[in-house]
C-alpha cells in the first residue's frame, strides 16, 4: 500500500503542476470567467487522479491509466449523475489547447532526456516527422470540412 500511496503523491504533484499551467494558458491565451476556468481545471485535476488512483489498485493494472481516467470522466459527466450539469459548466470554460500546452512541454522534455537515442536516429527521424505532421493536418483539415458542412456552418 505504500507503493501506491507513493506514487499517488507523485501523480498528485505531478497533476498540480499540470493543472496550474493549463489555468495559466488558459487565462493568457482564452481569457474565460477566472473563477469557473480554476474551479474546472481543479475538477480536471481531481478526476484525473481518480482514475490513477483506480489504475493502480490490484486486479485494474491490467488496462492502461488513460481508460480509467477516461471512464471516470465519462461516467461523471453523464446527464444522469448528479451534478454532471455543473461540473461540466466549470469544465468548459477550460479550453483543449491550453491543456495541451503543459502536456507538449512535458513530451519535448521527454525527448531531451533521451538524447541519444534521439541522437542515433539521425536524419531519418526528419522525413517520418514531417509525414506525420503532414498528416495530421492534412486529415484535421479534411475532418473539420465534413464536421463544419454536416453542421452547416460552412
Amino acid at each position: 500500500m505504500n507503493e501506491i500511496a507513493n506514487k499517488m503523491k507523485d501523480y498528485a504533484f505531478i497533476l498540480a503542476v499540470t493543472g496550474l499551467y493549463t489555468f495559466i494558458a488558459n487565462i493568457v491565451g482564452f481569457t474565460p470567467d477566472v473563477g469557473k476556468s480554476a474551479i474546472g481545471c481543479l475538477i480536471l485535476v481531481v478526476l484525473t487522479l481518480v482514475g490513477c488512483f483506480i489504475a493502480l489498485l490490484p486486479g485494474f493494472k491490467r488496462l492502461p491509466m488513460v481508460f480509467w481516467v477516461s471512464i471516470v470522466c465519462v461516467i461523471i459527466s453523464l446527464p444522469s449523475m448528479p451534478g454532471s450539469a455543473v461540473l461540466l459548466s466549470y469544465t468548459k470554460e477550460v479550453n483543449f489547447l491550453a491543456i495541451t500546452t503543459p502536456i507538449l512541454a512535458y513530451a519535448g522534455l521527454s525527448i531531451g532526456k533521451d538524447i541519444e537515442a534521439f541522437k542515433q536516429l539521425s536524419w531519418r527521424i526528419v522525413p517520418v516527422a514531417l509525414a506525420v505532421a503532414a498528416g495530421s493536418f492534412v486529415c484535421s483539415a479534411a475532418l473539420a470540412e465534413v464536421i463544419l458542412h454536416l453542421e452547416g456552418i460552412f
